[in-house]
């Protein structure tokens, strides 16, 4: 088996470990890309608005049918000299140990066939610049690539809203992780220079404009932040204990003078997840606004609170985390810092920057700098660029 080194998602490099790896050329390169969060955490399995945007860090995938009833599957980043996975289309069941990866894959194409399409056999390359664990929806990025996979090699298409619906299933049954649909509705219709304003109660969304001259940077602190293992689901289950409590039917009925009227019903962690979700309801709106005006200092301030609901009352940051955000605001707006959160689930993963384009790779080698010195580790720190989200294309027309 050859040695792959220096992988990227080149559609030529997919070509070749694909001619490698199977004998011929894939008929299709899908592209899916991840996903930022600049506001609105952990609400959206609340049906609260969030405004996630896609980055240009994406993951390829090739892929050919093979007439079989077989998908046979390698990927860059679980596999490396090996051979291809494969597993059968019928009687799939969530997997196990070291195969627990291939539950983003196998669970879309099980809610696929149940949704009425008929999944074939495929053979399937996948290559990534995305960091897994990092909070950047790699996850999602995968379902995505997956659900597009099928319908090119079925000649079937999905409408975009229901197959995010169909991954976001595929993650809540085969992977555990009772996620929102936040990520996937981010992956698959993200657009270029615009975070997305989503209404996770019904899906809906408009696109929000990001100010001329801001970067974004992202800073992955290498924690893995494994969702499967039950935190996660400790979050909803709380929020959904403190909901009953309110006697309400959904959280944006839920008040602040509420939270002070059952404070003592609540109890205090119930209190603080709660305050979360409310406080965090709010500033989503407040943030829409603050970026239509160009309020840039308002987003500063908004953004830090974000991260410190999360630290404080939600409980999902870590010192690595809260490290590379005083950082960024001890770096300054003087500076050109617009404001900096944790993004995504939490426990690890990575924080999120909005900065001056001209301040970026000053901002970058800041918190280089200070996480080194605290953690005597590197932090995987790029900056990025908001992108369209999912698509398929015919390998030859890519050629």
């Amino acid at each position: 088996m050859v040695i792959f080194q220096t992988l990227m998602n080149s559609t030529k490099q997919i070509a070749e470990i694909f001619s490698t790896l199977y004998g011929t050329s894939p008929q299709w390169i899908v592209r899916a890309p991840g996903r930022i969060n600049l506001i609105g955490e952990h609400i959206d399995y609340l049906g609260g608005s969030v405004m996630p945007a896609a980055i240009d860090r994406t993951l390829a995938m090739g892929v050919r049918a093979n007439g079989t009833d077989l998908i046979n599957i390698w990927s860059s980043e679980e596999q490396g000299e090996d051979a291809p996975l494969s597993f059968g289309l019928l009687g799939l069941k969530p997997f196990e140990g070291d195969r627990y990866w291939l539950n983003y894959i196998g669970g879309v194409i099980e809610m696929l066939r149940r949704d009425g399409l008929k999944p074939t056999g495929f053979d399937a390359v996948i290559t990534t610049d995305l960091p897994s664990g990092a909070g950047l929806s790699s996850s999602a990025a995968l379902e995505t690539a997956t659900a597009l996979a099928v319908e090119s090699v079925t000649g079937q298409q999905l409408d975009p809203i229901r197959r995010a619906m169909l991954c976001r299933q595929a993650e809540h049954e085969f992977a555990g992780v009772p996620c929102g649909i936040m990520d996937q509705i981010a992956v698959g219709l993200g657009q270029k220079d615009c975070a997305l304003m989503l209404d996770c109660s019904d899906a809906s969304f408009v696109p929000v404009q990001i100010p001329e001259g801001i970067a974004i940077l992202v800073s992955d602190t290498r924690v893995n932040h494994a969702l499967g293992d039950g935190e996660y689901q400790k979050r909803r289950e709380s929020c959904d204990q403190a909901l009953r409590i309110f006697a309400k039917s959904s959280w944006g009925e839920v008040s602040l003078d509420d939270l002070e009227l059952q404070k003592s019903e609540l109890g205090p962690l119930l209190h603080g997840r709660a305050r979360h979700v409310v406080s965090e309801m709010a500033r989503v709106s407040k943030m829409s606004n603050a970026l239509a005006s160009g309020d840039l200092a308002q987003v500063a301030e908004i953004m830090k609170a974000g991260h410190e609901s999360l630290r404080d009352d939600f409980e999902v940051s870590c010192l690595e985390l809260d490290l590379l955000v005083d950082a960024a605001y001890e770096f300054g707006t003087d500076r050109g810092l617009v404001g900096s959160r944790m993004t995504g689930g939490g426990f690890g993963g990575s924080t999120v920057s909005l900065v001056r384009e001209e301040s970026a790779e000053s901002l970058k080698s800041h918190l280089e700098d200070r996480f080194r010195s605290r953690f005597n580790s590197e932090p995987n720190c790029f900056i990025t660029q908001t992108s369209d989200g999912a698509s398929a294309q015919a390998f030859k027309l890519l050629q």
